[in-house]
């Protein structure tokens, strides 16, 4: 069988990327990116989708009869209809495991750059500010050490355990946050309103669902007592931005590092926009996961996961395994339903 492979949006990433050919008989077609009108004509006759943000609809489904395999370049499968996916017998699988590095690194990146004060230094410097000063040093902004630091993770997946192991390499004190509302989950967790009231640095590394959406809001950044920095490398939803510049405004928080936004890329209005040349705010586009290693590993697991499918042994399944779900029924005969994985999806991308 020739196995015809639709690759939505191939710009999200890198051009130097390089994604081998499938072991088998397929069909490759590229789009560089697919607007949402444009999704059910590129994927008529297909039986395999690769994307990574486009929006896959139930309404788009309905017309897709041929789908059998959504290969999500990413982690996070938030702009995925899974349910519609499960009910048309459409497997879904994502990435995992691949941004352990990356994504940490750069956390720690805005961690620094923002208790360090470097981007106002760095200001300061290009304006002419040590020159003028005559001396060999200034001290017009305040520098802080992580090393004591109380650091508040919310998010206990892979990302933020090696957050968490990162922390302790800087002398920090991790606290992985319960969730919201939540008192039963044991001692390894610390109750969700004292990480929000006494942490120095809160970061964020959970999926954007329905039960997190705006989980820090204006009561969060009212509670902060100490001032924190926040860092989100997960989802721009998981924070009211508009509470977020009000909390800047009022002193509420010390600063934000921010990779991710409500509607990527922002609007000019945007209210992250708004503050984005404040010094205590770095706003990078979405690019935490994106080191030339990390995305190479993606690449890869992105193939695997496809000749996984085709094989009759899928891999990282998200949802729709095993309705119905594989090119040919002979080669998945001997699965059951305790062969499909919970749902993981994260915050990487």
């Amino acid at each position: 069988m020739m196995h015809r492979i639709v690759f939505l949006d191939r710009s999200t990433l890198a051009p130097q990327v390089r994604l081998r050919a499938p072991a088998f008989a397929h069909e490759m077609i590229e789009h560089a990116d697919t607007a949402a009108d444009q999704v059910v004509q590129r994927l008529a006759g297909a039986h395999i989708a690769i994307l990574n943000k486009v929006p896959l609809t139930a309404a788009a489904l309905a017309r897709l009869p041929d789908l059998r395999l959504v290969a999500v370049a990413a982690t996070g499968t938030d702009c995925i209809d899974k349910a519609a996916c499960q009910r048309h017998g459409v497997v879904v699988c994502n990435i995992r495991g691949y941004a352990v590095h990356t994504v940490p690194e750069h956390t720690f990146a805005l961690m620094l750059a923002l208790r360090r004060n470097l981007v106002a230094y760095r200001q300061d410097v290009i304006a002419g500010r040590w020159q003028a000063s005559g001396r060999f040093c200034f001290f017009d902004h305040p520098i802080r050490d992580l090393a004591g630091a109380r650091l508040g993770i919310i998010g206990a997946g892979v990302l933020g355990q090696r957050v968490a192991a990162l922390a302790r390499a800087f002398g920090m004190v991790p606290l992985i946050a319960a969730h919201k509302g939540r008192s039963d989950m044991g001692p390894a967790f610390t109750p969700w309103q004292e990480v929000i009231e006494t942490s120095d640095v809160i970061t964020l590394h959970c999926p954007l669902t329905p039960q997190t959406r705006g989980m820090i809001a204006r009561p969060e950044f009212r509670a902060m007592r100490r001032r924190p920095l926040l860092i989100n490398t997960a989802r721009g939803g998981l924070v009211d931005e508009a509470a977020l510049v009000e909390a800047l405004d009022e002193g509420w928080v010390g600063g934000a590092g921010f990779d991710v936004t409500e509607g990527e890329p922002p609007a000019a209005g945007h209210p992250l926009m708004r503050v984005a040349a404040r010094p205590n705010v770095i706003l990078t586009p979405h690019v935490a996961w994106a080191s030339e290693e990390a995305q190479q590993s993606l690449a890869d697991q992105l193939v695997d996961n496809i000749e996984l499918f085709v094989s009759g042994q899928p891999g990282n399944i998200v949802t729709g395994w095993p309705v119905q779900a594989t090119m040919a029924a002979p080669a998945v005969a001997g699965m059951t339903p305790d062969a499909q994985p919970a749902d993981q999806s994260a915050s990487a991308r």
